[in-house]
């Protein structure tokens, strides 16, 4: 039996307690901070994800057996290097890599050079600092629009700007680098080719050595239908991706996924954790258009159900180096997430609306990503993204009909959803 601790508080936390909390090799699970909805599969504790000091406290006090770390900040923080320096912790399985390997995702510039130097297919780019800034501009001018900047470090997966415009572009370069649009995250500015083509993320589960590959999703990022409006944290996802055929699928795996493993061995960077590969199809060729370190929010809600294996298993073996012996099995069905979001989100929006309708749902999961419980033990919002709504269907279209059905029931005040969640496949 394993205690295991999740660290976060959102609807990827949700999903892996809600999955773990099957298995019946568990023993205690513990979440923190989790939210209204972990607390239904596991103990909530009231600890921020970049308490390390805290987590020590619960990790020792619980006899915690493995951390899985969720959100990508205590990773880029160093919390496994945090483990591992401590004489106390450094035999508890930390899920998550290193603070030097996270940098694939707290990096922009770091990933790229990884990808240059591994030959995995991804666009050109050069990257700038305010004392660079002219170069820039000159950079810009030889592209075609139109213009893609991003921030090097993470900005809670805002710090990414397209234009159409050669000197909107060269305005918001100013603007990042000069006066700090994005804090210390925009120190450095990517810029890179535009890249046409339908997008995917595909998902795996690494010990350093071997991996398991977990099912694929496609996510919807902006507000607005029909994918305009302001970049959020995921509005919507589906899982598998249609257009991602057993050729393509290959593909990924020897171009992209097979050199990240061997390459990430070759330059002696520890990894055990998940790794999600941002990809886009252009071309009929897979393209790398970003790497995260942990697994993505909302496309967990969609992936996690279709996992039929035991989660806790994968792990234990993850934890062990011992990931070649493991078998994952997939559910054929499909999966799809649509996110129900605070009114104004992604910009000022007011947390602690009521929200009802939850035990009304039939035949969806729900997963809660901000909420929480007032003190009249009611559940309210507590963050941009609320609630997911996942479920099941012959093809993506029937599983979204059915999601569809269950975000009608559930009401809170400003409530807001994509309807055109797929619209592109």
């Amino acid at each position: 039996m394993s205690n295991i601790l999740i660290i976060g508080s959102g609807g990827r936390e949700h999903a892996i307690a809600w999955k773990l909390a099957q298995s019946e090799k568990l023993g205690n699970l513990f979440i923190a901070p989790g939210n209204a909805g972990t607390e239904e599969v596991g103990t909530n504790l009231n600890i921020g994800v970049s308490d390390f000091i805290g987590i020590k406290k619960a990790v020792l006090q619980n006899k915690i057996d493995i951390v899985i770390v969720g959100p990508e900040v205590p990773l880029v923080e160093g919390i496994h290097d945090f483990f591992l320096a401590d004489d106390d912790l450094k035999k508890v399985a930390v899920i998550g890599p290193q603070k030097y390997a996270a940098q694939l995702e707290g990096s922009k510039e770091f990933a790229k050079k990884f990808m240059i130097r591994h030959d995995i297919p991804t666009a050109a780019y050069e990257s700038f600092t305010k004392d660079s800034l002219e170069e820039g501009y000159v950079f810009l001018e030889k592209l075609n629009p139109p213009y893609v900047l991003k921030a090097d470090g993470l900005a809670a997966g805002k710090g990414v700007v397209i234009l159409e415009d050669l000197q909107a572009a060269k305005d918001e370069l100013t603007d990042m680098l000069t006066n700090e649009k994005f804090g210390d995250a925009s120190s450095t500015v990517v810029i890179e080719e535009f890249l046409d083509g339908l997008e995917m993320s595909c998902f795996v589960l690494t010990d350093g050595e071997n991996y398991v590959n977990l099912p694929n999703a496609k996510d919807y990022k902006r507000i607005g239908e029909g994918d305009v409006g302001l970049n959020t944290g995921g509005m919507g996802a589906v899982s598998p991706v249609p257009f991602a055929t057993d050729e393509f699928l290959q593909k990924i795996e020897d171009r992209v996924i097979k050199r990240t493993i061997d390459g990430l061995k070759k330059d002696g960077i520890s990894y055990k954790g998940f790794i999600f590969f941002g990809l886009i199809r252009v071309n009929n060729e897979p393209m790398v258009i970003e790497y995260n370190c942990r697994m993505g929010d909302p496309e967990t809600e969609a992936v996690i159900p279709r996992i039929k294996s035991d989660l806790l298993d994968l792990f234990v073996a993850t934890a062990n180096n011992d990931l070649k012996n493991s078998i994952i099995e997939i559910d054929n069905r499909s999966a799809t997430t649509v996110m129900m979001v605070a009114g104004g989100y992604p910009e000022a929006y007011e947390n602690g609306k009521v929200i009802t309708g939850i035990p009304s749902v039939e035949n969806s999961l729900v997963f809660h990503a901000g909420t929480t419980k007032n003190k009249q033990n009611e559940i309210v919002t507590n963050g941009g993204r609320v609630i997911a709504v996942t479920s099941f269907g012959d093809d993506f279209k029937k599983a979204l009909e059915q999601t569809y059905v269950n975000v009608d029931k559930i009401k809170f005040e400003g409530k807001n959803f994509r309807t055109d969640i797929g619209f592109d496949l």
